[in-house]
């Protein structure tokens, strides 16, 4: 019997795999990239809150079809019986159905949470070495994006039907800035009602409980010295009411300085009370 020998090439080079010890030793001594900061992490979060909205765009829907629905029914159906007219009366209701049309739309965020939870998708961005309140931050980030939209087209079917504000681009601005701000600081509380409560539809019906009572008891469709006087009590301290009038006012181009100083301040204890509670059962989740 032969035996088959084989020779190799000097010039051939023999390849060796590295062991797991060398692998191991290039990992440590590989420069790790730098933490990202907690502003970049948030922004990264909010863009896919916008990512989520190209691939699934029905999601406009409450901030297209929602509003205009609104400002149409309200304005037409209320117009000649409490101010005699439509355009008499649309000068007053914008500023307060933009304000509670985007007030009603925040509990979207909630939702949102919720959803992702259900999916196990918060599990993974816990084990993120990323500032711990991004994901949340991103959230309200990209649903701020959301009610931008929802405020332009609101404006823009209310200056087609004879809304005219009389503050100017500067007035409608300051107005719009002043409501995004609420608006960012009411969202936490969906936040936490997202993180708290086991199912999309539970978040949504506790979120209507909340909000129904909050818009309609205020001074978006009305004048609350036409309501009895321990209504008017509850009315005038509303914080929806300090928002609407200081939106309302700031439209008209006026400097409605209380209401603004109200507005601001319900939205830091917003932030403080409900923004706590939610990184503690995100923590605790």
């Amino acid at each position: 019997m032969s035996t088959a020998t084989t020779t190799k090439d000097p010039g051939e080079l023999e390849l060796e795999a590295p062991s797991a010890e060398d692998l191991a030793s290039l990992l440590v001594a590989a420069e790790r990239p730098p933490r990202p900061s907690a502003w970049s992490a948030s922004l990264t979060f909010g863009w896919r809150a916008m990512l989520k909205i190209k691939h699934v765009p029905e999601q406009l829907f409450d901030v297209t079809a929602f509003p205009i629905m609104m400002v149409l029914m309200y304005t037409y159906l209320f117009g000649g019986a409490i101010a005699g007219s439509v355009d008499a009366y649309i000068q007053f209701l914008l500023p307060g159905i933009l304000t509670m049309s985007v007030v009603m739309i925040t509990m979207y965020t909630g939702v949102a949470v919720n959803n992702d939870i259900s999916k196990g998708v918060f599990d993974r961005f816990r084990t993120l070495p990323i500032w711990r309140p991004a994901p949340m931050v991103g959230y309200l980030l990209g649903d701020v994006v959301r009610y931008l939209i929802a405020s332009v087209v609101m404006l823009a079917v209310g200056l087609i039907i004879g809304y005219r504000p009389d503050g100017g681009p500067v007035g409608i601005v300051l107005g719009i800035a002043v409501l995004m701000v609420f608006s960012f600081a009411f969202s936490w509380i969906w936040t936490m009602f997202g993180l708290l409560l086991r199912t999309e539809k539970s978040v949504m019906g506790v979120s209507m409980m909340v909000i129904f009572p909050m818009t309609f008891l205020s001074n978006v469709f009305v004048d609350p010295r036409t309501m009895p006087g321990w209504l008017q009590a509850f009315v005038n301290n509303s914080p929806v009411t300090h928002v609407s009038t200081a939106v309302r006012e700031l439209m008209a181009g006026n400097w409605p300085a209380a209401d603004i100083a109200w507005s601001l301040g319900w939205s830091a204890v917003l932030v403080v009370v409900f923004g706590t509670v939610t990184m503690r059962l995100y923590n605790r989740k």
